[in-house]
């Protein structure tokens, strides 16, 4: 369904298992920054009414989800720790296209956020089904519904903006590229991506 060209390694999830309150800590900060990317879009393209009124809900859900993975920490004992660098996000980010009109910013910028929210969703699959931790697996798997949700939104927001054409041309680039990171990154336990 979410078309990644490349797998996350299977052993990621036992490297997550044995830092969870990294894994954990990570997980809270990328819903935070989630938040904020979405606030940046209603901000930078008030103009797209249709794209605002989708988004505004989606800033709620993902604060919620960062306080989620507070509760997470906060039930194991466990506390939120500093904010890393986030390679996978940067990465991405520099292959969001600079220059050209409005509309075609925009679309790249909700194919970004669709990447994201791709590449969490089969984390989140992957933890939901792995993790010896229950309660983190029924948790993880809410989730995952929700980050293949927001995938799709993103997606179907690009088309509409730019059209079909567009943006499956474009996506399958995402797609080359983001395999490209994937095989370039080193496997962590502590990050998310």
């Amino acid at each position: 369904m979410l078309g990644l060209k490349l797998p996350t390694d299977p052993r990621w999830v036992n490297l997550a298992e044995k830092s969870i309150e990294d894994i954990l800590t990570d997980h809270a900060y990328c819903e935070q920054k989630a938040t904020s990317t979405n606030i940046s879009l209603i901000q930078n393209y008030p103009e797209y009414e249709e794209m605002v009124d989708a988004v505004v809900p989606i800033v709620t859900e993902e604060w919620g989800h960062f306080k989620m993975v507070l509760d997470q920490l906060k039930k194991r004992g466990l506390k939120l720790g500093p904010q890393r660098k986030d390679i996978y996000v940067n990465e991405l980010m520099s292959f969001v296209q600079k220059g050209g009109n409005r509309k075609q910013s925009l679309t790249d910028k909700l194919l970004f956020s669709a990447m994201i929210e791709a590449r969490s969703c089969e984390r989140f699959k992957l933890l939901s089904k792995e993790v010896n931790d229950e309660e983190l697996r029924e948790f993880y798997k809410r989730l995952m519904v929700s980050e293949a949700g927001h995938y799709k939104l993103f997606l179907d927001l690009a088309i509409s903006i730019s059209g079909e054409k567009h943006v499956e041309k474009r996506w399958l680039e995402w797609l080359d590229y983001e395999a490209e990171i994937m095989q370039k990154i080193e496997l962590r336990g502590d990050r998310m991506h």
